[in-house]
């Protein structure tokens, strides 16, 4: 259900689902966001006088009378959990200012030649893997300083990029989504350049495990047994045996694959760490992990739009992920159009 308010009486946390006024003629780049951060409100306040929030993606607002009144009948809206710790942003010592050194037009094709580079990486993985062989690290390393560039130079590329490959809900797919999200949002927390890389190579083989899980298990339908559960995961066994036993690759990328799926309240597996426990990089990678697979085709559950996975995400705040890392991430992808189709100056769509 949709609810028309004021500008000036949003509060953070609200979906955002319609303007009073075509999107087109606002900085807004993706239609139906959380509100966030004090940027967005005041852009809402320069070009809008009231919009409409959706109540089903997110929280209402109380009636002026209960706030004159100081009490209402209604339920107060969720609060999230007080953090188990400080933030894992705090762990962040040094920063990167990065520019955009290209623009959109100028860096998708390079772009798309990473892209490319990467899928016949990725495709001849998967032969590698299945032969019992050792990956070719050099070829690794290549691939993912091909996109880290790109998304150096110009991120919104990549992410066009991304979108697009969205529909596919392949391993490989999502091994270069989550590469192309953790670089992204490693970008954007200023984080130096080798981190990036490092960020670009857990994304793109932390999952590469699931090539020894049986198709039937993978492309089931519905929830899986309990039988069923431990096979998959037991795909992080054999990811951290795969990344093992390739010489060249960095020695701290078999761990970080393996605790992806650990989550901030201790939910996760397969050690059941705790807030400050899971440390930036896993942090980064579980977050980023569920948004792509949330967006991506799947057989087992819905897919979500780009608006209503960071709206989940940002529900899960200081539950199963680092609360002030969600909103740096709920941040970081507002800024790109990753919810909507964008013409570009060449006449391309993205």
């Amino acid at each position: 259900m949709k609810k028309e308010v004021p500008v000036d009486r949003l509060e953070f946390g609200v979906f955002i689902a319609e303007l009073d006024r075509p999107w087109t003629e606002t900085p807004f780049m993706y239609q139906g966001f959380v509100l966030s951060n004090e940027k967005q409100l005041e852009a809402l306040k320069k070009h809008c006088k009231t919009v409409f929030i959706d109540l089903d993606k997110g929280p209402d607002l109380p009636e002026r009378s209960d706030l004159l009144a100081g009490d209402s009948d209604k339920p107060a809206a969720p609060k999230i959990p007080a953090p188990l710790g400080p933030s894992v942003l705090t762990s962040i010592k040094h920063k990167v200012t990065y520019r955009e050194k290209a623009t959109v037009d100028e860096e998708l094709p390079v772009a798309r030649t990473a892209l490319r580079k990467t899928e016949v990486l990725l495709k001849d993985i998967m032969g590698t893997v299945q032969a019992g062989k050792a990956l070719d690290a050099p070829r690794v390393k290549e691939a993912v300083t091909s996109m880290a560039d790109s998304v150096v130079r110009n991120p919104d590329a990549m992410m066009l990029l991304a979108k697009l490959k969205e529909k596919g809900g392949h391993t490989l797919d999502r091994a270069f989504g989550v590469s192309i999200y953790m670089l992204t949002f490693g970008r954007f927390l200023e984080l130096p350049r080798e981190q990036l890389d490092l960020l670009g190579m857990v994304g793109l083989l932390q999952d590469v495990g699931m090539t020894a899980v049986p198709e039937e298990v993978v492309t089931k339908k519905g929830p899986l047994t309990k039988v069923e559960q431990a096979v998959c995961r037991s795909h992080i066994t054999h990811t951290v045996d795969i990344l093992k036993q390739t010489p060249g690759l960095p020695p701290e990328l078999a761990e970080l694959a393996a605790l992806h799926h650990e989550r901030y309240d201790g939910s996760g597996y397969a050690k059941g760490l705790k807030g400050p426990e899971l440390g930036l990089f896993v942090s980064i990678a579980g977050l980023v992990d569920t948004f792509d697979a949330m967006i991506h085709t799947r057989t087992y559950a819905e897919v979500y739009s780009p608006s209503n996975a960071l709206n989940y995400l940002y529900s899960m705040r200081n539950t199963l992920f680092d609360g002030p890392m969600v909103e740096q991430f709920v941040q970081c992808i507002g800024i790109f159009p990753v919810g909507s189709l964008v013409e570009l100056n060449s006449g391309e769509v993205g």
